[in-house]
């Protein structure tokens, strides 16, 4: 039999897998671990920003103890609403978060929705801390994305690029119906050579942190870092969504919600930084 992975143009193969690991009989899933060290990671890049700022001690660790879960319940809620039909039969399987199964967008929502309100009780300007969290969000992204690689999943259609990742059929976390007749054979097994869309969307989110450090120092206004995050990934998410085969879709439209969200919110951004940049220049005007 051969490996479980390639990477057939860059000489990688992985002989074997595993999606976790026990702990005195109890099955820890690398994609939990890795989810919870991109929350961790992400945090301690907000915390420092928000020191470097001067920013009022603990802001964001006593935010990360509530965003966590509210961010957890929407990325749930979005993929168990978009995913209707393999719920409601099994209503269980809703809280089975172990198996993967989280919409970053939903996520990302509920977080905003989330900071909003914290920004209210806790008396504090929401740009600032949208601004100093957005850092932290995308960091967390970065890592993130390989908790999808340790499932073998989120990937997208066939490829035979540079980076094209082959994974045996037996391993892989579904197979497309439109792939069955592009498998491909390997030492005797069947592989799915497909986009490894996890790797680029961590190296995209990686290109948009450089970017927002470097332009941090000369932003115009507060909150001008989440907008040009949100544009960001918004651009980004669009173009490797459209690579992804298992898209969440609108009902029977056939249109992809992360696709039609990442427009919006691009859109959108652009309107607002537009709007904030036309503000500024008239106040200037009239020093």
């Amino acid at each position: 039999m051969g490996p479980v992975l390639r990477f057939p143009n860059l000489g990688i193969e992985f002989m074997s897998w595993s999606t976790g690991f026990s702990v005195f009989g109890i099955e820890i899933k690398f994609y939990g671990v890795i989810i919870a060290i991109a929350m961790l990671v992400g945090y301690l890049v907000a915390d420092h920003e928000a020191k470097k700022t001067g920013q009022q001690k603990d802001l964001y660790l006593d935010f990360l103890l509530i965003v966590v879960i509210t961010s957890i319940i929407g990325a749930r809620l979005m993929y168990v609403v978009m995913e209707w039909d393999s719920y409601k039969d099994n209503l269980w399987q809703i809280f089975n978060l172990r198996s993967g199964g989280l919409a970053i967008y939903g996520g990302i929502i509920a977080g905003l929705i989330t900071l909003a309100i914290y920004v209210r009780i806790k008396k504090q300007n929401f740009g600032v801390m949208a601004d100093t969290a957005c850092l932290g969000l995308v960091t967390g992204q970065i890592i993130g994305r390989w908790a999808n690689f340790m499932n073998l999943e989120a990937f997208g259609g066939f490829t035979n690029s540079f980076f094209a990742m082959q994974i045996r059929t037996d391993h892989a976390y579904y197979i497309p119906a439109n792939m069955q007749d592009k498998l491909v054979t390997y030492s005797g097994a069947q592989y799915l050579q497909v986009h490894p869309t996890f790797l680029y969307e961590s190296l995209w989110n990686l290109g948009l942190l450089i970017l927002l450090l470097i332009y941090k120092k000369h932003k115009k206004f507060e909150g001008e870092l989440i907008l040009l995050y949100m544009l960001g990934y918004g651009i980004g998410r669009f173009w490797i969504e459209g690579l992804r085969t298992d898209q969440l879709l609108i009902g029977s439209t056939g249109i992809p919600i992360s696709q039609l969200l990442a427009v919006l919110i691009a859109i959108a951004s652009i309107g607002f930084i537009a709007y904030k940049r036309i503000i500024l220049r008239k106040l200037e005007t009239k020093k």
